[in-house]
């Protein structure tokens, strides 16, 4: 068996992370979890991802939840919680539950960042874990002619002290208590109590942990949403589960508040939150307040990324070669589809008023992004800027995706037909295929 040094794809997807370890590094992330993780036989593993996320130097917020262990410590008292409207009346014997589950949770999971036993993932590390009265409640009160005793919402994050925390290099670990200026102690929701955190801290990241895919199985479990996006979705969804809601309702609100991406993420897939953070294409549902991937007019920094798409299509001879030079110069003409940062695709229009003709050229998208529809949205992107100057026909010249072309609308003509400058600087030796579509 090869050594891990010698595995091409462990060394291709360190190489790939590299941009995002350089990104992450000193940034607020804010991690919410339920309770059943910490049941879970596959939250030691949890815990290590988070150490090695400190170990990269991220700040991080802990927000776990308690409901599976406050159910427990019900029942052994012969007590139930009481839910109405989707909410828990928390009176006096489930307060005390809820006190006993949230310091159990606490102290687990102090116990498992406190690991450091040699031949295990976290060896040598020495993690520091602060907590404290830092989430002010108030009672929720009575609603509908139902008193909710001691279940409250967040009045105010101490931001100030929990930044100090983080810029001392300690994880930050917020059980899903709040207290009151009265001496009162709040049940309070954690997936409220991360939005509130993320939005005081205005966190780089928000990620919740929810049990199971947050939107279904297969390619919509990956993908990126804006929060109107969000809210449609969970108003269209009526048979959402109440958990989930909750987590998608609070993440569309925390985006609109400023916390530049919110992630949300089966927790059930082992490494998921590695996988989120460190790639490009991410593991589950990404909100953001601008699209994650963009179609935009080219700019002289996207040079360096165009030039490295279409460099494996030039060495096939599907397009004709450009150098940095030229590409500069034409820069304007280029549209491109950037994703996180890096572009998966692009096109060019040259027009040629005289004839009312424009050339569709350099039409590339990634190997990896392609058959979901780009190749398309590029071309309607260049119909649009076409038509808006005025063009009457769009054509373009091709070698080997005649075919694609032609299920577009796109018409076989001769040479002649081009406009007399493009003509005179036809390249007889690729001996292209022109194709016309009238706009």
């Amino acid at each position: 068996m090869p050594a891990q040094s010698d595995n091409p794809d462990f060394v291709h997807w360190f190489r790939q992370s590299s941009p995002y370890i350089h990104a992450h590094r000193g940034k607020v992330l804010v991690l919410s979890f339920a309770g059943e993780a910490l049941q879970d036989d596959s939250f030691p593993h949890l815990i290590h991802d988070i150490a090695l996320l400190d170990g990269l130097g991220m700040k991080l917020v802990l927000v776990p939840g308690a409901r599976p262990q406050i159910e427990e410590r019900l029942r052994l008292r012969g007590a139930d919680m009481q839910i109405v409207n989707g909410l828990r009346v928390t009176d006096e014997t489930a307060l005390q539950c809820v006190k006993d589950a949230a310091g159990a949770v606490r102290v687990e999971i102090e116990a498992l960042l406190s690991m450091g036993l040699a031949n295990s993932p976290m060896a040598g590390t020495r993690i520091r874990v602060a907590s404290g009265n830092h989430v002010t409640a108030r009672p929720i009160g009575v609603l509908d002619g139902v008193d909710y005793q001691h279940t409250g919402e967040v009045r105010r994050i101490d931001a100030e002290a929990i930044r100090r925390h983080l810029d001392n290099e300690q994880i930050v670990l917020l059980p899903p208590l709040g207290y009151s200026p009265t001496g009162e102690v709040f049940n309070l929701n954690a997936t409220d109590v991360a939005a509130a955190v993320a939005e005081a801290l205005s966190a780089d990241k928000l990620v919740y942990l929810t049990e199971g895919p947050p939107l279904g199985r297969g390619k919509a479990a990956a993908s990126s949403l804006i929060p109107s996006e969000v809210e449609a979705l969970v108003r269209r969804r009526r048979s959402l589960r109440e958990g989930l809601r909750r987590v998608l309702e609070r993440a569309a609100a925390a985006s609109r508040a400023g916390v530049r991406r919110v992630h949300v993420l089966d927790r059930q897939h082992d490494g998921v939150l590695l996988r989120e953070l460190f790639t490009r294409d991410g593991a589950g549902l990404l909100i953001t307040q601008e699209p994650y991937e963009q179609i935009h007019s080219a700019s002289i920094d996207d040079v360096a990324g165009i030039l490295e798409l279409i460099e494996p299509l030039e060495q096939a001879g599907t397009l004709a070669r450009r150098s940095r030079e030229r590409l500069e110069q034409e820069i304007d003409r280029f549209v491109v589809i950037e994703r996180d940062g890096g572009i998966i695709g692009c096109a060019a229009l040259y027009p040629f008023e005289k004839e009312a003709m424009g050339e569709l050229a350099c039409l590339a998208v990634h190997p990896d992004y392609r058959g979901e529809g780009r190749a398309a949205q590029l071309l309607e992107r260049i119909e649009w800027q076409a038509r808006t100057q005025g063009l009457r026909e769009l054509f373009v010249l091709s070698t080997r995706t005649a075919h694609w072309f032609r299920e577009r609308g796109f018409q076989p003509a001769g040479v002649e037909r081009l406009p007399g400058r493009r003509r005179d600087l036809y390249n007889w030796q690729r001996r292209s295929k022109v194709f016309i579509k009238p706009l």
